[in-house]
């Protein structure tokens, strides 16, 4: 039953009927309308009420990013850029996720992209989700505030094991992993990270190559902690967050007395790479640390397994938090983290950060 209303949107008369045909195949999917600009989204958008858009970034008289502020302005709507791959259309996709985009997806061979069937079950599963997103007023993310005593509610329906920050040698290791509504959601946390956090963080954004440099300099131009994209074998520096490249699996491996980045193309884990579960394995058999691991928005299931395996190990003390419902985009990966019985505390986005330098020694 097609019961999910599309808008298409693209200044290519060829790309909005090759995108139409694609989401037109599924069954629940309905192209009710398309537009040529942004001027011409709004006015459709506004006729049909669709559940969820297709946004092209780049377009004459009235670009994506226009359009979609005006409309979550005025009507919170799930909205799915697509983007080209040059350095423009990367910076101007992240701009998109901060005023509010669900995702995004990048056209595999610019801007009129002939070859879009290569990404059509991308695309399908990617419209389908933004349609059952949680969307919300971007002021929920724009406010950072860093608490010097902080006050977050606990998870009382599941149990923990967590040892006493105490018992360990007060070396801390942040690892969060997220997928879709991650830019925004990673926005609110780290820019509430205080920069004396005296501990490195680990990122996992499920986000293809090209992107998460553009997203690593966006965050950092925001953030009192250093940003950056992982780069293979640096040392782990405190007050520092690395995000893995598109492409890439994260790894932690031991340098003499240090930590280092280990890069890799090993297989994909469930369909990523890179994966939140490679991570957090990864970390799991680091010894004498403590760890916080963090699980926010995102599709799917990736994170439960290897949350599950760093509670298991029992190396270092391990806090768990996941985002909660309320806040997220989408439930998926903290739903599954939280199904594992291993999480700690369950709070809304803007609380993460907060609860996070709770258990930092």
């Amino acid at each position: 039953m097609k019961n999910k209303k599309v808008l298409v949107v693209d200044d290519s008369a060829f790309m909005r009927k090759l995108i139409t045909d694609i989401l037109n195949h599924h069954p629940e999917l309905d192209v009710v309308a398309t537009a040529r600009n942004g001027k011409d989204a709004i006015a459709k958008f506004e006729k049909y009420k669709p559940d969820v858009m297709t946004m092209d970034v780049e377009m004459p008289e009235m670009d994506g990013l226009d359009a979609l502020s005006y409309i979550m302005e005025h009507k919170p709507t799930p909205i799915v850029m697509l983007s080209s791959l040059t350095k423009k259309g990367t910076e101007t996709t992240m701009l998109a996720m901060e005023k509010g985009a669900v995702d995004f997806i990048a056209k595999p061979s610019g801007t009129i992209s002939v070859d879009l069937y290569k990404i059509k079950d991308e695309l399908i599963e990617k419209v389908l989700a933004a349609s059952r997103a949680n969307v919300r007023p971007i002021s929920v993310f724009n406010k950072p505030k860093i608490h010097s005593k902080p006050s977050v509610k606990k998870a009382h329906a599941f149990p923990t094991n967590r040892l006493e920050c105490s018992k360990t040698n007060g070396k801390t290791l942040i690892v969060i992993g997220t997928s879709t509504g991650g830019p925004r959601a990673l926005q609110s946390v780290l820019t509430r990270l205080p920069a004396t956090l005296n501990a490195p963080v680990l990122i996992v954004q499920h986000m293809p190559a090209g992107f998460t440099h553009s997203l690593a300099q966006r965050l950092d131009s925001l953030s009192a902690i250093s940003v950056k994209e992982a780069e293979d074998g640096e040392i782990l520096r405190n007050n520092t967050a690395y995000i893995a490249p598109g492409n890439y699996h994260l790894k932690v491996k031991k340098v003499g007395v240090s930590l280092a980045v280990h890069l890799d193309q090993t297989p994909a884990v469930n369909g990523h790479r890179p994966s939140v579960d490679v991570l957090f394995e990864s970390v799991s058999e680091i010894l004498d640390y403590n760890k916080v691991a963090v699980v926010m928005t995102g599709m799917g299931a990736d994170g439960a397994n290897g949350l599950f395996k760093l509670k298991e190990t029992g190396n270092g003390n391990v806090s768990a938090i996941a985002e909660s419902k309320d806040t997220c985009v989408v439930f998926g990966m903290p739903r599954a983290a939280i199904a594992t019985h291993v999480v700690d505390e369950v709070v809304p986005v803007d609380q993460i950060a907060e609860t996070i330098v709770k258990y930092i020694p």
